[in-house]
């Protein structure tokens, strides 16, 4: 039996009845992380480009577009909700599925809630926490370093997944729904090899993907069944080694949702050990930075291989949140990292470019492929003095998570960084809907706040 009919079972029969209170205050949570991200990302890389070409794709007034207010078919807003909500790279991650989970969860019910209407509260924190146990469960299962950009392959698994509850697809729907995902589902680590605002479009293709699966199944349409096990299926495909059978015999004993981490910072998840670290040792010791001889940065080959570029001349912003020695040497230099030291006009700095070029990384051996912490930072001063900061549980992570005032400013600062789309009044009262998210009845208020008209 293929493992994706007991992630169909489990998506098919559990209910707001069976969560956690944790389950469901963690859903809260991240739904209002990923609106106040998918919000400043109007403004992100790419952001008007995209926006400008979507209505190439097919007129219609199906679904709005956070932050903006244009209607869109439900897919394609679907797909500019998702590449919104994670092209700043602010977005919540599993990690140790290495997914977020939220950017196309989220990214994909909202057009569907728009489309459909009356989709209640409790709905949506149904669909938020089975799909992040799908696409975060089939993350935990690869044992294999990443080939392909997991956070847009298992990610469209849970953004269909989180569909179909939103639609009351039986068992045989989904199971199509998902074998018509996995027939479109796409992205390439070379994208992020190579820094290209591409990265968080696959995410958006695979979010589109997700609708276009549930609307065609819906209809009829009969899909391959063993697509994470078969021969050609998603595991041996895209993954390689796996072991599903802990995933599969925890589905309804813990969330996954429970085990996602805020990113404090707008960068690569993999960067935020070694920030905080390095602001940890400015608070600590407020050094001059001229007196620094060498840092030495040491972290997981994971984190090395996804992070490790070099700073260089001209980076874009999404190659430069995905550079360790570029946050490191900011947040040396300031005690802190904000969006807006990624904005293009900054990012060649000479004074962040000649501390970087003294930030080397060293691959700490680690028998998880997966793993990205724990993170130290070494400084060795022209002085002779050596300082170091190690951080085993990343700030964010549920074992060190974000007080609900820094969550709350985190969000509110969001919708600044994208003047004139959301009111305050508007922000405050967003809070607040989700703060009762399960007494909405129609989750479609969520986007009359945050969509201009």
């Amino acid at each position: 039996m293929d493992a994706i009919i007991p992630f169909a079972d489990h998506v098919v029969s559990r209910s707001y009845v069976d969560f956690s209170t944790e389950a469901i205050t963690a859903a809260k949570t991240f739904l209002l992380d990923a609106l106040g991200v998918g919000i400043s990302g109007v403004h992100g890389q790419w952001g008007d480009e995209l926006s400008e070409t979507i209505p190439l794709w097919g007129s219609g007034n199906d679904s709005r577009v956070l932050g903006r207010g244009t209607r869109h078919p439900c897919a394609i807003s679907a797909l500019a909700n998702a590449f919104q909500i994670h092209n700043s790279e602010f977005d919540c991650v599993h990690e140790g599925a290495v997914v977020h989970p939220m950017a196309s969860i989220v990214g994909a019910v909202l057009a569907v809630i728009d489309r459909e209407g009356g989709v209640s509260g409790q709905r949506l924190i149904e669909a938020i926490v089975l799909g992040a146990d799908v696409s975060c469960g089939i993350g935990v299962a690869s044992n294999s370093p990443l080939r392909f950009f997991r956070p847009g392959t298992a990610g469209g698994f849970g953004a269909t997944a989180a569909v179909a509850k939103l639609l009351g697809f039986d068992k045989e729907t989904l199971l199509n729904s998902f074998g018509t995902l996995y027939g479109q589902t796409c992205g390439t680590m070379q994208s992020h090899e190579e820094g290209s605002m591409l990265l968080a479009l696959q995410i958006g293709f695979n979010t589109r993907n997700a609708v276009v699966s549930c609307d065609l199944a819906a209809r009829g349409l009969v899909a391959p069944r063993n697509v994470l096990e078969g021969r050609f299926g998603f595991f041996n495909l895209f993954e390689g080694e796996y072991d599903i059978a802990p995933v599969i015999s925890s589905l309804g004993h813990s969330w996954r949702i429970e085990e996602v981490s805020h990113k404090p910072f707008p960068t690569g998840r993999a960067t935020q050990g070694a920030i905080e670290a390095a602001i940890r040792l400015k608070q600590k010791h407020s050094f001059d930075v001229e007196n620094i001889q060498t840092v030495y940065t040491h972290v997981t080959p994971l984190t090395a291989r996804l992070v490790g570029r070099p700073m260089v001349p001209g980076m874009a912003p999404n190659y430069a949140r995905l550079c360790l020695q570029y946050s490191v040497a900011r947040a040396l230099l300031q005690g802190a990292l904000e969006p807006g030291d990624f904005r293009t006009e900054v990012l060649d700095n000479q004074s962040v470019y000649k501390l970087a070029q003294r930030v080397n990384v060293i691959v700490e051996p680690n028998d998880d492929p997966n793993a990205l912490g724990p993170s130290c930072v070494q400084l060795l001063m022209r002085d002779g003095q050596k300082l170091g900061m190690a951080i085993d549980d990343m700030p964010g992570s549920p074992s060190n998570p974000l007080t609900r005032d820094q969550h709350l400013n985190k969000f509110r600062k969001n919708l600044g960084l994208a003047p004139g789309a959301v009111s305050e009044n508007a922000a405050e009262r967003v809070i607040a809907l989700v703060d009762n998210l399960e007494h909405v009845q129609d989750a479609r208020a969520l986007l009359d706040l945050l969509c201009p008209v």
